[in-house]
């Protein structure tokens, strides 16, 4: 899972304007022409500061240290970046760097990764020149340092939260239920989490009252395009291992890798699977396991493609026709119940920053501060934030469709909904035991849904052909 750190910049002089610390009350003219602006304090990344010519304020943020504050702080920011206001941009950089501190509480880390993913933006596109003539040095230097993990790593990270392990449950109790009588069992692995997933899935096959099924696994490589975490090994190694240990169960496992890209809605991957179903012997169940990659599939927003004449096309839907024409046993869909797909960036900006309070909240409760495990699972929400504030395009991977959206789309590509059963909801009970009492489960129509403290998470759904 988290293996991206990054390297924070050095923080500004401890100048307080006028002999005041920042407090409360503090009103920024968001909208006036100022008639000085700051100037950069030399070879510091944000301007200490100010003049007494600057006009009086508009609007009041209050307390600088709540929530909305800090978030009104992001939007007038972002706004201040697209409209290459420098002046503006530079006075808020300024606020939010002294008021959230990267090793603060957890809506200062927040609004820290924020604020390094809207210098990103600025120095990406060029905007506000004048302060990325300032910052464009830091930023640079500001490496990603990536934590490759070996698998045993991986998979006992991944244990830490159940971030992952609701969905791994909750498709695992899906599938065993789908394929019951089958003898021939093939995943179709479209997830971000390098088959995690697939030991437990293999023990419980194993376990089958009627004996383990010949299990075939086909693996999704959508490197190098795919978001973290990063594996220490090759999926030939990975699949070595996985193969012994289906054979140490007594269950006999084909392991087959395919080179596959979101951008094209995975199409070689869907060929290569209508390929091997030609020539398979029939009584086989087709399983397409879809965690956490469905969203870096272009939407509509961006990537869509026009075949001749006739109307632009989603990716997306695209892609779920194509699996629909495979005649799937059941296809199982886990990703975050949120909506990154604002196509303009102070949009998404409020829709990240009221969701991803939830990882930056709960890490209290399974990592202490300042271990190594913390920074990796910090890191990796600051990838998602710079990527979802930052990159555009296909760069822009971090697509996010809420729980409702994905079930419209799966229903207009021809699958009805399939419940979870009661078997499958204990199951996921139990495994939420092992974790902190903030994280619960419902039912939402025929899904089920992981929260923390009330609030949707990820979603877990199962669809089969209408």
């Amino acid at each position: 899972m988290m293996q991206f750190t990054h390297t924070a910049p050095h923080p500004p002089p401890d100048v307080r304007p006028n002999g005041y610390g920042l407090g409360l009350g503090l009103y920024l003219d968001v909208g006036a022409k100022r008639r000085a602006a700051w100037q950069p304090w030399a070879g510091s990344l944000f301007p200490t500061t100010t003049t007494a010519t600057t006009p009086p304020s508009k609007i009041s943020l209050g307390n600088l240290n709540s929530t909305g504050c800090m978030e009104q702080l992001l939007v007038h920011c972002a706004n201040a970046i697209e409209a290459n206001d420098a002046t503006l941009t530079q006075q808020i950089l300024w606020v939010l760097n002294n008021i959230a501190p990267a090793d603060g509480d957890s809506n200062q880390r927040q609004t820290a990764a924020f604020l390094c993913a809207l210098v990103s933006r600025a120095s990406r596109t060029g905007a506000c020149k004048a302060v990325t003539a300032v910052v464009a040095a830091a930023v640079e230097s500001a490496a990603l340092h990536v934590h490759r993990f070996t698998a045993v790593e991986l998979a006992s990270f991944i244990d830490l939260t159940p971030w992952h392990r609701f969905g791994y449950t909750a498709a695992n109790a899906a599938i065993l239920e789908a394929v019951e009588g089958f003898p021939v069992v093939h995943i179709v692995d479209l997830s971000t989490t390098h088959c995690m997933q697939i030991p437990t899935l293999i023990d419980m096959l194993a376990s089958r009252a009627e004996g383990p099924p010949i299990l075939r696994l086909t693996v999704a490589d959508v490197a190098p395009s795919a978001p973290p975490p990063a594996l220490d090994m090759s999926y030939e190694e990975l699949g070595a291992k996985l193969i012994n240990f289906a054979r140490s169960r007594n269950m006999s496992m084909d392991f087959r890798v395919v080179p596959a890209f979101p951008a094209d809605a995975f199409t070689s991957l869907v060929d290569q699977v209508r390929v091997q179903q030609l020539v398979s012997d029939g009584g086989e169940a087709l399983v397409v396991n879809c965690h956490m990659l469905l969203h870096t599939v272009p939407d509509e927003t961006a990537g869509s493609v026009s075949l001749a004449q006739l109307p632009v096309v989603s990716l997306r839907t695209m892609l779920l026709k194509s699996l629909r024409t495979l005649d799937p046993t059941l296809v199982v869909v886990v990703d975050e119940d949120a909506d990154f797909t604002a196509s303009d960036v102070v949009g998404r900006l409020g829709a990240a920053f009221n969701f991803l309070w939830i990882p930056y909240d709960a890490v209290d409760t399974f990592l202490p501060k300042g271990s190594e495990q913390r920074r990796w699972y910090e890191a990796e929400v600051g990838w998602k934030v710079e990527n979802v504030l930052a990159q555009e395009g296909l760069e822009r991977v971090e697509r996010q469709e809420d729980r409702a959206r994905w079930g419209h789309r799966m229903r207009g590509a021809g699958f009805h909904a399939v419940a979870f059963g009661e078997e499958a909801a204990g199951e996921v009970r139990a495994m939420l035991n092992e974790h902190a009492a903030g994280w619960g489960m419902k039912r939402e129509d025929d899904d089920l849904v992981l929260t923390w403290k009330g609030h949707n998470v990820v979603f877990a759904s199962a669809w089969a052909p209408s």
